[in-house]
């Protein structure tokens, strides 16, 4: 059997196994009868949906725009690029 090693699992691994968790429990409970959380469908609905518009906007402006050292240099070497092909 092989040993749990605990100390090297990553804080994104046991984020998705704390949600993961709370979504059988609230299963678990749903289908008791139970309401497991305190908000109508549409609250949750809507929280669903601002999470995933923010996530959304905040993706694309970070994919589209160029913090980093890296994306900057990519940038100016794309500039080099299409300056070669104009005929040059």
């Amino acid at each position: 059997m092989k040993k749990i090693n605990l100390k090297g699992v990553t804080t994104a691994t046991w984020v998705r196994t704390g949600v993961l968790a709370v979504a059988l429990v609230n299963q678990g409970l749903t289908i008791a009868g139970k309401n497991p959380l305190p908000f109508s469908d549409g609250q949750t609905e809507q929280a669903v949906t601002f999470i995933v518009t923010a996530l959304s906007a905040v993706l694309a402006g970070w994919k589209n725009q160029s913090f980093t050292k890296a994306a900057q240099n990519a940038d100016e070497q794309l500039k080099l690029e299409k300056g070669k092909g104009v005929g040059k």
